[in-house]
């Protein structure tokens, strides 16, 4: 079974936001098709495609629509398979670094200087270790050929 393609329901050359977005996709799309990816995934991928290619509505809820489904995707992906567009882990352990790691190393050093406005020494501290750790496992990810060959970007 393959990936379907996507076609557009409305005009993209209007707005470069919107047509950025559309490509990006289109290359998510292209990068998966040169993965082994199980049927049942595949279908679920389709089903996503084409609630794309039957989008009714305006430029803008489209744009939104598509990095949904696209986020749907990547998701689903780094979910069941393991793979994963570059800089995925290190995009997400900076947000899980900072909350897991550095709200509580602000609140020590808070705490045991008693002036809680040092709180926010430890949201860098703990942003820099999940930046490490995200790109410990992406290199991981390289290695074992679970990346694809594209850095996702927030268009919309």
């Amino acid at each position: 079974m393959e990936i379907k393609h996507l076609s557009s329901p409305i005009d993209l050359s209007n707005t470069a936001k919107l047509e950025n977005a559309f490509n990006q996709f289109g290359t998510l799309l292209t990068e998966l098709r040169k993965k082994e990816i199980p049927s049942q995934l595949i279908d679920r991928i389709n089903t996503e495609i084409n609630e794309i290619n039957s989008f009714r509505g305006s430029g803008t809820d489209f744009g939104k629509f598509i990095k949904m489904k696209q986020s749907t995707i990547v998701n689903l992906l780094a979910k069941e398979v393991k793979i994963v567009p570059k800089n995925y882990y290190q995009t997400t352990w900076m947000s899980r670094g900072m909350a897991a790691i550095g709200i509580p190393i602000g609140v020590a050093i808070g705490a045991a200087t008693k002036n809680m406005g040092l709180l926010g020494l430890g949201l860098p501290i703990g942003l820099g270790l999940g930046v490490v750790v995200g790109s410990k496992m992406d290199e991981k990810a390289a290695k074992e050929n679970r990346q694809l060959n594209i850095v996702l970007t927030k268009n919309f």
